[in-house]
């Protein structure tokens, strides 16, 4: 996640920095179990594996790589099992409000081709596979609180994060879940599985006041998914809210010159194996 240095500040520098803010908060801090969902055992065909979310769900690193995200690192668990392909529709930079109505900014294209709103592009892939989806992963939320944040001052927008908050919990609870569980229970009988994570902060080092509000963002990921599927504690992979957090430096790319947010190859087979141990093991 090498291509020629003015190509790749021209097209993927706005994007990292966009994902500096995006994830201000993503430091996810709700140890969430897998008491929120059902288990998580591989059921029916085991056809397909569906990605869904941001820039994490993409497998983004700012070295140019997209090849060594967690989705890639799950997949390759997940084959063993005998998953037999992975559908990655995750877009950098997607908030709740775009995955829902369409406008995701990234210019790099999705792993997986599709037109219009991510949202309607996975119901439309459950729809015409269904029964052969073993399981659905998603990340959402980070790039919904990215204005409410500074990291260059840490000053926290207290009243934007609230309202922003209020937003993503309706797109989550009012739409998008509900429209993926649908898709997923052909005759009422849910064969498929949703498992969401919560988010890591790769800024707790240097804004320590920013955890408690990642913490929230993580509560209420970890409420919203509750009767849809289960959430996946990435965050306490991570190393927790203890500062300083001593893998932080290893796995993300905020130590690093490009001083970015997203995991490194590292990191992202750490967040893969965190949702291995809830599918597989639970």
């Amino acid at each position: 996640m090498l291509k020629d240095a003015h190509i790749y500040r021209r097209i993927v520098v706005p994007i990292t920095l966009a994902a500096l803010l995006l994830f201000a908060f993503v430091p996810a801090a709700l140890a969430a179990s897998h008491d929120n969902g059902p288990s998580f055992n591989l059921l029916g065909a085991k056809n397909y594996y569906l990605a869904l979310g941001d820039s994490l769900a993409f497998g983004f690193q700012p070295n140019g790589d997209f090849t060594h995200g967690y989705v890639d690192d799950l997949f390759q668990k997940l084959q063993q099992e005998g998953v037999k392909a992975v559908a990655n529709m995750g877009c950098p930079g997607e908030t709740s409000v775009t995955f829902i109505k369409g406008g995701c900014p990234s210019p790099i294209p999705p792993h997986f081709p599709y037109t219009g709103p991510q949202l309607n592009a996975a119901v439309n892939f459950l729809k015409a596979n269904a029964g052969k989806v073993s399981i659905v992963t998603l990340d959402i939320g980070a790039n919904d609180v990215l204005h409410d944040t500074n990291p260059s001052t840490c000053a926290v927008n207290v009243s934007g994060f609230n309202t922003d908050l209020a937003t993503l919990d309706s797109n989550l609870k009012g739409t998008i879940l509900p429209a993926l569980h649908k898709a997923l229970t052909p005759k009422g009988q849910v064969i498929d599985r949703i498992v969401m994570m919560n988010y890591y902060n790769p800024l707790q080092n240097f804004c320590p006041n920013t955890v408690p509000f990642t913490q929230t963002l993580n509560q209420h990921l970890a409420a919203d998914v509750s009767g849809f599927g289960s959430i996946v504690d990435v965050f306490g992979a991570f190393g927790g809210a203890g500062v300083p957090n001593p893998n932080i430096c290893t796995f993300t790319w905020i130590c690093s010159s490009f001083h970015d947010i997203h995991a490194t190859d590292l990191g992202y087979s750490v967040i893969a194996d965190t949702f291995a141990d809830a599918i597989l093991n639970s």
